[in-house]
């Protein structure tokens, strides 16, 4: 019975929560999109890309909303009671509902560890192409348009249906900017050509004023005037068309991979951190200057100070027969190769600790990507024993409970993989933390509502008494 009613509200706060996070999508990026001549197509497929991390936080939500309003309907209409009375237990009303939650955690798990790694990474690739657009080749009147390289015009009119132009006035710097051409016309023509890849300018009734530098005859700079009576000038807007980057190509993240293909990394970077330990275990043990007993600038004892013996150190046997400055170059060149293996300790636990906050990262989405999928069993555990307690189920009472459990359980999630990125608790813990503590209170519940301790005395009461053999 309950499974027959879960479909339809569950499908309903899917649709109706995929649709508040489009728009909130669509205002944050409308202005990324609009005004940039994208195709449509792009944009679409841009859309539809994004809908895959949409639907990781609407599912688990969405059963979470549905679970306890059917539940709650059950306790308001009274039917959990009648059906109670017919010695229908909770446990036998919801384990069907509870197998049909499994196996949405095992198409969400497909989903978040294979589906979602590439949507994101398509939707990243996109991205980058979209940014990397400029606008096209929009003039506005009295705006100076600096789109095309080396080139900056304005227009004091503009018919947009015909492309004719009135009072262009142009500032060429091909030749650079100390010989910068002024080019001023009347009227003008704007055309697009190759498919909007070029676009051609013809100018009438104009002149041309620039300065030239190149005289070879030695004399100062001369100031030059010609006038046209037509003078076409052409610009390539190649850079400012839009396309496409292989979407097979490019550098994955940590968001962007497979989960498969996290675990091999993952593993690869532990063999490599092990073996760059037992390196420095073998290699460099740890030695530094202070460690051959006398720092560069010390003072050593002076042979009268040793009694006059040749060796200058007593108790050395590697400095023996050597004078004083000998001893000091021998420390000199020790000090030197001690800082060296030094350096090297310092490279390779730098390239370590790098590694081990790649795994981290790595480890922490890993237990991500399964951990919110379970999260819909654990969210039909807990709403089902809660909608039976609540006496009401109104809309916005089972509104403001889902509510607060998702903030409570997200919460957590986040602040789990922040600690866990930065090496304060392992990556295990800090995602599934919220799932064992909602999971705790599930277990509290069912056994609230198996046990009907809403109309007898407290649990812990009652455990008491079982203990006391009452």
């Amino acid at each position: 019975m309950v499974l027959r009613m879960l479909p339809g509200p569950f499908f309903g706060w899917l649709a109706a929560l995929m649709f508040l996070l489009l728009m909130q999508f669509l205002i944050k990026h409308m202005p990324d999109l609009v005004g940039k001549g994208l195709p449509l197509a792009a944009v679409l497929e841009l859309i539809i890309y994004s809908l895959a991390y949409m639907l990781v936080l609407a599912v688990p939500m969405s059963v979470l909303i549905a679970t306890l309003m059917v539940f709650g309907r059950l306790a308001e209409t009274r039917s959990y009671a009648v059906m109670k009375s017919c010695g229908v237990s909770f446990l036998q009303l919801t384990w069907p509902t509870a197998v049909a939650a499994a196996m949405l955690v095992g198409g969400m798990t497909y989903f978040n560890t294979i589906v979602l790694p590439e949507s994101n990474f398509r939707a990243k690739v996109l991205w980058q192409d979209i940014r990397q657009k400029r606008p096209g080749f929009v003039l506005e009147p009295g705006v100076f348009y600096e789109g095309v390289s080396d080139y900056s015009i304005l227009v004091k009119d503009i018919d947009h249906q015909s492309g004719a132009l009135s009072d262009v006035t142009v500032f060429d710097y091909t030749d650079g900017p100390q010989s910068r051409a002024e080019i001023k016309a009347a009227g003008g023509l704007l055309e697009t050509r190759n498919n909007g890849a070029r676009v051609v300018l013809t100018l009438t009734d104009g002149e041309v004023h620039r300065l030239d530098k190149d005289n070879r005859d030695g004399a100062p700079d001369r100031y030059e005037r010609i006038q046209f009576d037509k003078h076409v000038l052409g610009f390539s807007i190649d850079d400012l068309q839009f396309s496409r980057t292989d979407p097979s190509e490019g550098r994955r993240s940590d968001r962007t991979m497979r989960t498969v293909d996290m675990v091999r990394l993952v593993d690869s970077l532990k063999a490599s951190v092990a073996a760059a330990r037992r390196g420095l275990m073998l290699n460099a043990p740890g030695i530094d200057s202070t460690f051959l007993g006398l720092d560069e600038d010390a003072a050593l004892p002076s042979p009268a100070s040793a009694g006059g013996d040749a060796n200058p150190v007593p108790g050395r046997v590697a400095l023996a027969n050597l004078d004083r400055d000998e001893v000091r170059n021998v420390y000199v060149d020790a000090a030197g190769a001690a800082r060296l293996v030094r350096g090297e300790i310092d490279d390779v636990s730098r390239t370590v600790h790098w590694q081990e906050q790649r795994i981290n990262r790595y480890s922490v989405e890993i237990h991500k990507k399964y951990s919110i999928a379970v999260a819909c069993l654990v969210f039909l555990l807990v709403a089902a024993p809660l909608g039976l307690s609540m006496r009401r189920s109104s809309l916005a009472m089972t509104g403001a409970v889902a509510m607060g459990i998702f903030v409570f359980y997200w919460v957590t999630l986040v602040w789990g993989e922040k600690l866990a990125d930065r090496d304060k608790i392992e990556p295990g813990v800090g995602m599934w933390i919220a799932n064992v503590v909602t999971l705790a209170f599930a277990i509290y519940l069912v056994a609230y509502v198996t046990l009907d301790l809403q109309a007898t005395q407290p649990l812990h009461r009652r455990i008491i008494d079982k203990i006391r053999g009452r």
